[in-house]
């Protein structure tokens, strides 16, 4: 089952809201396709990338478009951390969780 954090839920908010100053129907898609990517990966959680900036080998990542998919296997779930643009500090949203 893949969980979305609150953090990861504003972020793919945010993406729709800017994509869809351009365009509310790729906005759509391109959300919906970064959702259902997450899902192929909930049966082979590890399957991802794992985040070498973050030295935790539970924490992965995966590719959609042009932004990293940062999700922490809990197993039998994966969690959702973030979605950030690959050009984006990601490490930024995890500083208040220590």
């Amino acid at each position: 089952m893949v969980v979305w954090s609150l953090s990861a839920r504003h972020d793919l908010r945010a993406i729709h809201d800017q994509i869809a100053g351009d365009s509310n129907r790729y906005a759509k898609r391109v959300v919906k396709n970064i959702v259902e990517r997450t899902e192929t990966y909930a049966l082979h959680p590890r399957m991802g990338k794992s985040v070498s900036e973050v030295g935790d080998e539970s924490v992965r990542e995966l590719s959609a478009y042009s932004y990293r998919i940062i999700y922490r296997v809990a197993d039998p779930d994966i969690v959702v951390l973030a979605v950030v643009h690959k050009r984006q500090n990601f490490l930024s949203p995890f500083d208040d969780e220590d």
